[in-house]
């Protein structure tokens, strides 16, 4: 290095000690002009609670004590994430969104630029201004950082809320404190609820998650869902009718059976919803050419035939026991024509009947059960609920 060289660097060195005395005396003042232009060009700051005010205070006076030691050594690495916002991180970024700290580090970045004059030493105005370019860009990122960091946090721990809320639903466990876990989670208080469940796609369940919301929000339904073991369970909200709500979101599901349970009329209710799904997942292999997705409700028989004492009663209670109620006739007429293959004349020549009272009694039947005798899912789900109805009578009667 020249004498002249030296000479200059000295100069430098002696400007720049200058400005950091200046600057570590005007820090003071510099953090009270940024909360007085806050609170003069700031509405959301002026309307916050006093609390909130001071963390923004002394996220001001960090960032500003901040820049005057990394003014003093700018070639060392340092943590301006920590420096300005470890005195709040937490409170910050839920007292105000991220956009608003934008504006109030821009506010503190304003008037530090606009001391410049009066804060550098003569012949260091350049240098200082380049200075506090390069620390707003640095505080930029530290920024986006911490707002990044308690992103991340605040969805981990929703993801962690919301697989509670949804395994609360699965075990019967369901009480008031689901209805507020799930309101934090963003769950309105939908009319019809169901809940629809199958097999979880492999990789990562946390895309899986992210995937039935996106598909959710595009449908406008409400979810709340989680992949508990190998299945994907999804609590749908909604207007919607049950299949064309599933189908809104059954891309996200594993091939195999897709099962829609009940529809109920809240979120307590969809224990029940949940129950029936699950049975009705275990019991569709029976029903190999099941539609997908199926109702639970369209599975009663393999239920059923599972072992689903649900399932069982509500055969007998929608099907056998408004038949019997109704007369002799109809569970005779019933029987006679499963018995005979589903053969009119057949049940009438045993019924000592017209076919035509036959084909009147099975009318009736679909108008009490919803089930129509001809159609063979129908009259296989009818067999089931005569031969579960006759052993409850059986039962009673023992």
């Amino acid at each position: 290095m020249t004498a002249q060289e030296r000479r200059i660097a000295a100069e430098r060195a002696e400007r720049r000690a200058a400005t950091l005395k200046r600057l570590e005396k005007s820090s003071g003042k510099l953090a009270t002009a940024a909360i007085a232009r806050m609170d003069d060009q700031l509405g959301w700051y002026r309307r916050m609670p006093p609390e909130h005010r001071s963390w923004i205070g002394l996220v001001a006076q960090a960032g500003i004590a901040a820049f005057t030691e990394w003014y003093r050594h700018p070639d060392a690495a340092q943590a301006i994430s920590t420096d300005v916002f470890g005195t709040a991180p937490r409170e910050l970024t839920r007292a105000i969104t991220l956009r608003q700290t934008v504006e109030l580090i821009r506010t503190t970045i304003e008037v530090m630029e606009e001391a410049i004059e009066e804060v550098a030493a003569p012949g260091d105005e350049a240098d200082m201004r380049e200075s506090v370019l390069v620390y707003a860009r640095e505080i930029a990122f530290a920024t986006a950082q911490v707002y990044a960091q308690a992103a991340e946090a605040r969805g981990a721990w929703d993801a962690r809320l919301e697989a509670l809320v949804v395994n609360s639903l699965l075990s019967g466990d369901a009480d008031e404190g689901v209805l507020s876990r799930a309101a934090a989670l963003g769950w309105g208080q939908p009319s019809q609820v169901r809940v629809v469940m199958g097999s979880a796609p492999d990789g990562d369940s946390e895309l899986v998650v992210e995937a039935i919301r996106r598909a959710a929000r595009y449908a406008k339904l409400h979810v709340l869902t989680g992949v508990l073991g190998k299945r994907l369970v999804v609590v749908v909200g909604g207007d919607k009718e049950p299949v064309h709500a599933a189908r809104a979101l059954i891309g996200q599901f594993a091939p195999g059976p897709v099962v829609v349970g009940p529809t109920v009329p809240d979120l307590l209710s969809a224990t029940r919803s949940a129950h029936a799904a699950a049975a009705g997942l275990r019991a569709c292999a029976a029903w190999p050419d099941a539609p997908r997705p199926v109702l639970a409700d369209d599975l009663l028989p393999e239920r059923a035939l599972a072992g689903d004492q649900a399932a069982r009663r509500q055969l007998v209670e929608e099907i056998y026991t408004p038949l019997d109620e109704a007369g002799s006739a109809l569970l005779e007429t019933l029987s006679v024509y499963l018995e005979q293959a589903s053969s009119l004349e057949g049940a009438a020549r045993m019924l000592f009947v017209h076919p035509n009272t036959v084909r009147y009694r099975l009318r009736r039947v679909t108008d009490v059960t919803g089930y129509a005798p001809s159609d063979v899912r129908s009259a296989f789900t009818l067999r089931i609920a005569l031969a579960l109805g006759r052993l409850t009578a059986v039962g009673e009667q023992g």
